[in-house]
């Protein structure tokens, strides 16, 4: 019996004046609630009792010298994948040791073996050494991370084989503790990886994901787009045939088919029902807003090694605070600025100028049914090259245009995400959920939906008309610092300082996708057009393209020397673009690529061999001295 029904029943009791029950159940309730506190304590307790073995410290530094001269005298064929288990286990011995008390030997030994890790490990060796006591260790982002979850190894059959014999001919009690109930082996069936197929995979806080994290059904497919050519205007007339029997009657003229809507679209296997995620009607003047995008793509000129594309960059002048994030339009219209000193800044692009909407009474004289109705409710004499949104508390850390270009949201230090209007240009709603500075917030390209990534390591999904967050994206270990929808909207990728890229599932809350492989924090992400490949980027300069269907990484872009900030493909999926701190914008040929891929059989039991290298790259644009943030292709 819990506390809330011990009160329910002593009330009843004091009624019929039951004394001698009251006093039993009163003793129930003392020990309930010392149960609770006790629970509470074990809770608190529980962060900190990751490590109860108290072994010999003079044993750890020979084991782990132990381990070492294994892994290193073991045959070619098995010493790579061996060697995964050396970083997790010096980490684990340094926490045992610091947990237990004893601090020198601790130091001691992140000493002797920290320099030897894997250079993407060192920075979080670095700040696992300034974690001397036992209690540090709690809060600490490392610490609670190795603590609270095992360490994933991927490693084929024969390899764990000779570890465990290893481990059991030389009953190393100190390192059997730690193997046991700290490391994961996801085990598979076939030869051991080589060092380059570990190292493509190798780097995140965690270890790598497993094989069952990435085994769901993911739709990647692009659903066909909705009926629209009801609303096509005709192309052109053409005249029917005269009438031979009244030769002097006017001719006849028939609406002629418009070629962009004559073709039949066949339906994508791997696309998702139309109906999984529920979405608003279409309004008449979206679907015309369609049509016309549309007929305009059907004119892009296609991007390719022949036709690529030219390069304008825009420059911010006499800012009196430094620029946060900077976002612009997919026709290319306007532009939205963040700013450290919390303000929004909207700029037209061109030459027509931003307007406010009339007052409520020259509304009303406005007529609702005309087909221009939204030009006439804007005001002509309130146009403006910039416009000024005030309201955060905090640095605005990103923007994002909706697809219909009426709405912008911005997410701050402040915590709090703000839906503003390009029609009154003011402040619709105020998102509060995150606990933490949000990162990144990201429009649905269907609209309506959208998707907050934060410092409290979670991301989120939203809707405009809902005051709280529909899904709760939580998994990651570290800051989730980008986020993107998938073209089809069902799904969400983030890209976190854990070293992982995660797909989650919009409708479930779930993450169908988990991927490994960065050495730094990610900063960029980007779906291809035809929604099977995502790439993304960080701070190690590399640009990672992952398969959605298998979950591999297929192919390791570098190039670029410093952090990359910025990831875009054309909008007839030919090309990638991608820019950042090094002052270059470089042009990749992701038709090459992808044809590359698909003359190759897929090892599905581990990950495939990773093309390499800037074999793809098209052209490189450099600047004097201005890193890239963000831009958009055509």
């Amino acid at each position: 019996m819990d506390r809330s029904q011990i009160s329910a029943v002593l009330q009843v009791l004091k009624k019929y004046n039951l004394k001698g029950t009251e006093d039993l159940l009163r003793k129930e309730a003392n020990l309930a609630d010392n149960e609770e506190t006790l629970q509470q304590e074990s809770d608190v307790s529980s962060v900190l009792t990751g490590y109860k073995s108290d072994g010999d410290p003079e044993t750890y530094e020979a084991s782990y010298t132990e381990l070492k001269n294994f892994v290193e005298s073991s045959l070619d064929i098995y010493k790579h994948e061996l060697g995964t288990i050396l970083y997790p286990v010096l980490v684990h011995m340094y926490l045992e040791l610091v947990y237990n008390g004893h601090t020198e030997k601790a130091i001691s030994l992140m000493k002797q073996f920290g320099p030897e890790q894997d250079p993407y490990y060192r920075d979080d060796l670095k700040k696992l050494a300034m974690v001397t006591k036992r209690d540090q260790m709690k809060g600490n982002e490392l610490s609670d991370t190795f603590k609270s979850n095992q360490f994933i190894i991927r490693m084929s059959r024969d390899t764990l084989s000779l570890l465990k014999r290893h481990l059991n001919d030389k009953k190393a009690s100190v390192l059997l503790n730690i193997i046991q109930e700290h490391l994961y082996f996801d085990m598979y069936e076939g030869v051991a990886r080589n060092k380059g197929q570990i190292a493509a995979t190798s780097g995140a806080v965690g270890g790598e994901a497993k094989r069952q994290d990435n085994k769901a059904k993911v739709y990647y497919g692009i659903p066909k787009v909705p009926d629209i050519q009801s609303l096509a205007a005709p192309v052109e007339d053409e005249e029917e045939g005269v009438d031979q029997d009244n030769p002097d009657k006017p001719k006849k003229k028939k609406a002629k088919k418009d070629p962009l809507f004559s073709k039949k679209t066949k339906s994508d296997p791997n696309a998702p029902p139309t109906d999984r995620i529920p979405v608003p009607d279409l309004k008449d003047n979206d679907k015309l807003e369609k049509v016309k995008a549309l007929r305009e793509a059907s004119k892009r000129v296609t991007l390719g090694p022949d036709s690529l594309p030219s390069c304008c960059c825009y420059t911010l002048l006499n800012a009196n605070y430094s620029v946060c994030c900077v976002e612009i339009t997919e026709d290319s219209s306007m532009l939205a600025v963040g700013f450290n000193d919390s303000v929004v800044k909207v700029w037209t692009l061109i030459p027509q100028k931003l307007k406010t909407m009339k007052s409520a009474e020259q509304l009303e004289e406005v007529n609702v049914e005309s087909e221009d109705v939204l030009v006439r409710m804007m005001d002509e004499r309130s146009g403006e090259t910039s416009r000024t949104l005030c309201g955060h508390g905090g640095a605005v850390y990103s923007v994002s245009f909706s697809p219909d270009r009426t709405l912008l949201l911005s997410c701050s230090e402040d915590t709090t995400i703000r839906l503003w209007s390009l029609q009154i240009w003011t402040c619709l709603v105020v998102y509060k959920g995150h606990m933490f500075p949000v990162w990144d917030v990201k429009f649905s390209p269907l609209g309506y939906y959208f998707a907050s990534a934060s410092y409290d390591r979670t991301a989120r999904l939203w809707a405009t008309d809902h005051y709280q967050p529909l899904r709760l994206f939580a998994g990651h270990f570290s800051d989730v610092d980008c986020i993107q929808f998938h073209p089809n909207s069902n799904y969400v990728a983030t890209g976190s300082s854990d070293r992982r890229v995660c797909l989650w599932d919009c409708t479930t809350g779930n993450y169908v996708r988990l991927m490994t492989g960065h050495k730094s924090p990610i900063h960029a992400l980007a779906f291809s057009i035809c929604g099977r490949f995502l790439a993304s980027a960080g701070t190690d300069g590399m640009i990672l393209i992952w398969d959605l269907s298998h979950g591999h990484l297929v192919a390791e872009l570098t190039g670029h020397e410093k952090t990359v900030h910025c990831l875009a493909f054309s909008r007839c999926g030919n090309v990638l673009v991608s820019g950042g701190l090094d002052c270059s914008l470089k042009i990749w040929d992701f038709t090459k690529l992808t044809e590359d891929m698909s003359s190759e059989e897929v090892n599905v039991s581990h990950n495939p061999d990773v093309k390499t290298g800037d074999n793809y790259l098209l052209r490189s644009f450099a600047t004097k001295s201005s890193p890239f943030d963000k831009f958009t292709l055509h």
